[in-house]
């Protein structure tokens, strides 16, 4: 695995099909899941995006379905929720992979975020995202704790893996991944044929880099960590003004006054 990468991506080409993690690579990250500030460049930027690549553009990301929408109303994108564990296509249809989550491990993540401040418990479609970003000193305690619970699961540790990222411990479905999600767009027609680019700045991210770079495209890593992404982005200032440079600007203004509108 690269420990650097190139610090300038190419240029976004208009036969590209975009894959956007959000947290960290759209939008700084919060104290909370749900403080997060969505800066005003980003939705109508987006939409022009959409509009240059003809649609094949999607959101993949930790958060469920809902939240990446709520975010970034009134903009509906083709978008993976859960870390795959739902998916919208191109069309809005949606799917869903279901499972049963291990009650022992979901229960030792809810009494650890009782018993100490600073823990938040995040429920999702499938699994589950314990963060501790307000108190980090209780990462490993999470991370080790939740791994006991995962083992003394019986058969769970088959079908369900425990995410470090950042200060996150996340409990997610084996069977789906972010790079899953990718090989299921590019399947579809809107995706098909085009040069695959994931751009992301976490763990979680990496299935979705190698997804995209298997299939003969490139990664961008956001900020600073191992990665295998052939490209890196300092930040997401940096994000922004690299989508800016790829997003025709009559059709930024456009959908800005669109949406004041």
């Amino acid at each position: 695995m690269r420990l650097t990468s190139p610090s300038d991506p190419p240029r976004l080409p208009a036969g590209a099909a975009l894959f956007l993690d959000f947290d960290g690579t759209l939008v700084p990250f919060a104290p909370r899941p749900q403080d997060v500030f969505v800066p005003a460049w980003i939705v109508p930027t987006l939409q022009a995006l959409k509009h240059e690549l003809r649609g094949a553009l999607a959101i993949i990301s930790g958060r469920p379905l809902h939240g990446i929408d709520t975010f970034l109303q009134p903009l509906v994108l083709a978008a993976a929720g859960a870390h795959g564990a739902e998916r919208r296509d191109a069309s809005g249809r949606i799917e869903q992979h279901q499972a049963t989550q291990p009650a022992g491990v979901v229960a030792c993540a809810t009494q650890l975020a009782a018993q100490h401040p600073g823990l938040i418990f995040e429920a999702k479609p499938s699994g589950f995202a314990l963060h501790f970003r307000l108190n980090p000193a209780l990462g490993d305690l999470c991370r080790q704790t939740l791994a006991e619970a995962l083992a003394e699961a019986p058969g769970a540790a088959f079908a369900w893996e425990l995410l470090d990222g950042h200060f996150v411990c996340e409990l997610k479905q084996r069977a789906v991944s972010k790079g899953s999600a990718v090989l299921a767009y590019l399947a579809e027609p809107t995706f098909a044929g085009r040069l695959p680019v994931f751009v992301g700045d976490d763990v979680t991210d990496e299935d979705g880099i190698r997804a995209v770079q298997a299939a003969g495209g490139f990664g961008i890593r956001v900020g600073a960590g191992q990665s295998e992404a052939q490209y890196r982005l300092a930040d997401t200032e940096a994000v922004e003004a690299w989508l800016k440079a790829a997003a025709p600007a009559t059709h930024v203004r456009d959908h800005k006054e669109h949406y004041k509108a």
